[in-house]
């Protein structure tokens, strides 16, 4: 979601800064702009003084002017905190004894889980999602179980199983999980 509203604004302040400053430079080049436009001449200011003060001495416009730049404000800190925060681990290091250690893609972890995960009796599908830092990660593990699945016996086989390999491959001390289980939709089944 975070890509989509990036792309959003930044092509929709782009659109209107290129069309604000394109009509601005052909103005300034020669170019007669329609009788609408703010713009006369090429003589002709950005704002004029009496366009700068027009509303200033009514009552409404500096609350107004105010609330519009708090507004953009935190807005702009909001998506500035959204962009710079990491939501998925990048990297795990991992310990090869020789003091220095290897940096294993966290992508690359996270599909060997969920691909060991997918594998087990009564898994439909897995996803995981790795999180916390490099030398101590965390997962968030989603599984779609099949209906006839108890949901105990899942965890215990993929704690044991799956998680346990992912922790001794990664060298890692531990490996804490969250885990959500969720059924897939079936039909109710006739007993006859």
């Amino acid at each position: 979601m975070l890509r989509t509203v990036n792309r959003a604004l930044i092509g929709i302040v782009g659109l209107v800064l290129l069309l604000l400053g394109g009509s601005v430079l052909a103005v300034g080049l020669g170019v007669r702009p329609p009788s609408w436009w703010i713009h006369d001449s090429r003589h002709d200011v950005l704002l004029s003084n009496a366009e700068r003060t027009r509303w200033q001495d009514d009552g409404w416009w500096w609350p107004t002017v105010i609330g519009v730049l708090a507004v953009v404000v935190l807005l702009a800190l909001w998506w500035l905190t959204a962009v710079l925060r990491r939501r998925r681990l990048a990297e795990v290091l991992v310990d090869t004894g020789d003091g220095e250690g290897a940096l294993l893609r966290g992508r690359a972890l996270e599909g060997v889980l969920a691909g060991e995960a997918a594998e087990l009796d009564g898994v439909s599908h897995a996803h995981v999602h790795l999180t916390g830092n490099r030398t101590a990660p965390r997962t968030r593990v989603q599984l779609l179980l099949e209906p006839h699945v108890d949901p105990g016996t899942a965890l215990y086989h993929l704690t044991t199983q799956a998680l346990m390999h992912a922790r001794n491959s990664a060298g890692l001390a531990a490996l804490p999980a969250e885990v959500r289980m969720k059924s897939v939709k079936h039909r109710a089944e006739r007993v006859s």
